[in-house]
């Protein structure tokens, strides 16, 4: 699914903040190699951070039905929260400023991905894909950690998140329809009745005092 939501970024960028201006928008890591090879004005969107969104996380199994009856139950889709470090390079700061301002009104515009711009089993599972923009990092890291692991020099970019669902793959097929009354009695050793089940269910006033 990481391919399907980096897509629909491309997609999302290229129609809301660009508007059909001649830059070339790249998912690669933004290190000093690749910022050598660039040969005019780039947005570089570097996936660097996946985590689960613990908040998001269903208990219980969702029942499928086929018609009124229950065919299968499978767990409720995870969310994981894809980060990624998005940053311009021109020939100038204040083109690269120009740039991250219409990058930054793009995301302000839309709380999650299109649906229009979602595909495959992303598309399929019916569900938002929330999109946050310059949110504070976490606790346990920073941007300029994530520039200096990748050895290059700081400079001004964009944090934006991206809330997956998943779906788990986990599917348990449900037993047959019972299609005819069934009953099963209990007797004392003396072959005195106790109790009596009729479709699972005790029958009324069976095995009472």
């Amino acid at each position: 699914m990481i391919p399907e939501v980096d897509r629909a970024l491309r997609s999302l960028i290229e129609r809301d903040a660009l508007d059909g201006a001649d830059v070339e928008v790249a998912f690669d890591a933004p290190t000093k190699e690749w910022v050598a090879k660039r040969t005019g004005p780039s947005i570089d969107v570097f996936l660097y951070d996946i985590r689960e969104d613990l908040r998001r996380r269903e208990r219980g199994l969702v029942n499928e039905y086929d018609g009124s009856r229950v065919v299968a139950r499978h767990l409720p889709p995870r969310h994981f929260k894809l980060s990624y470090l998005v940053a311009a390079w021109t020939q100038r700061p204040e083109d690269e400023h120009g740039l991250l301002a219409a990058l930054l009104s793009c995301f302000l515009r839309h709380d999650s991905i299109p649906p229009e711009l979602l595909s495959g089993s992303l598309a399929d599972l019916g569900l938002p894909v929330p999109v946050g923009v310059a949110l504070p990092p976490p606790e346990d890291r920073s941007f300029a950690d994530v520039w200096t692991a990748l050895g290059g020099e700081l400079r001004p970019s964009l944090d934006i998140v991206v809330t997956m669902p998943v779906d788990t793959g986990q599917e348990y097929t449900a037993g047959p329809p019972v299609t005819s009354p069934t009953t099963l009695a209990v007797a004392e050793h003396d072959g005195s009745e106790i109790l009596e089940v009729r479709h699972g269910r005790p029958r009324s006033g069976a095995g009472e005092s």
